[in-house]
């Protein structure tokens, strides 16, 4: 393990402080209890504790539980009690007023979060208790500058067919950050209950018409989350920066569209402890008169070396 990640997340000051609102805002002192699900380095446990919870549990079953069990004993917090295992696993789990877990990615949902958050609110949760975060919003939106598309030339500059590689390199995502000017306007493609729903896939499909002409280089998704009613933090590009950024899907060849002409983008993705991370995009360019002028899909899973 290198500590370095974790570093990035206490470094990041808009998450930080969310969470710490997001505590605050549910904490009865001396009367809360807690369960901090991948807890990592265990800051979000330290703040709850020192917000007055009577009892925080840690669950974390990476190498950091050590630095997080270190960290408790560091800072005094008697009340802080790390349980190394993932909280899936735990049977007979200690029942909490509050439930929190920072278990975002760049994309919102790679590390298993519907399923984590599902089953801890059907085991770990006390009636009337509360989840943070409670909402995921994923938007989606066409990205109209090659800034970033023009990396894959690479491929076509070598004097040699490097087709097939080019191919694989577009199957895949790319963690960037955007500009608002680069991109169309954003529509949702996806919301998730956090707690409610237990479906890992997820699917969705927009549409834009154009008001001008365009060329859409490919899409970029990113989410907000709620945390409480009234607290929110977003990985959108005109947000605050935080350790995570958006993400870039390529398409195969960028689509160059008139005035009155209908882009259409299809998302789908299906994320689980067992399985991983499987991502799948398509768009449709449609004209003006309604006629299919040309469709493409790619798939992450054609993205990884044979």
């Amino acid at each position: 393990m290198r500590i370095e990640y974790h570093r990035t997340l206490i470094a990041d000051r808009p998450r930080n402080e969310a969470f710490q609102k997001a505590l605050a805002s549910v904490i009865r002192k001396g009367e809360t209890t807690v369960a901090d699900i991948g807890t990592g380095t265990g800051l979000l446990a330290l703040m709850a504790s020192k917000l007055g919870a009577r009892d925080v549990y840690l669950y974390e079953v990476a190498e950091v539980g050590a630095v997080a069990e270190a960290l408790i004993e560091a800072n005094g917090a008697q009340n802080c009690h790390l349980i190394p295992c993932h909280s899936t696993e735990m049977v007979d789990p200690p029942q909490v007023d509050v439930i929190v877990s920072e278990t975002l990615g760049n994309y919102a949902l790679e590390e298993h979060i519907i399923e984590t958050l599902a089953d801890a609110k059907a085991r770990f949760l006390k009636p009337g208790g509360v989840m943070i975060p409670q909402r995921i919003v994923q938007y989606v939106a066409p990205v109209i500058a090659p800034r970033i598309q023009n990396e894959f030339a690479v491929w076509d500059e070598t004097g040699f067919d490097m087709s097939i590689a080019r191919t694989m390199s577009l199957n895949n995502i790319y963690v960037r950050t955007l500009k608002p000017d680069e991109l169309l306007a954003a529509q949702v493609w996806d919301t998730v209950e956090l707690g409610s729903d237990a479906d890992g896939a997820r699917a969705g499909e927009v549409s834009w018409q154009l008001a001008d002409d365009a060329t859409v280089y490919g899409f970029v998704v990113w989410w907000d989350v709620e945390l409480v009613p009234g607290i929110t933090l977003s990985t959108a590009p005109d947000a605050p920066p935080t350790h995570w950024e958006q993400l870039y899907f390529p398409l195969l060849s960028p689509i160059t569209a008139g005035k009155g002409d209908t882009i259409h983008a299809a998302l789908q993705s299906h994320t689980s402890h067992e399985e991983g991370t499987h991502v799948a995009w398509a768009a449709m360019h449609v004209d003006a008169n309604g006629k299919e002028v040309a469709q493409q899909s790619l798939n992450l899973d054609n993205g990884y070396l044979p």
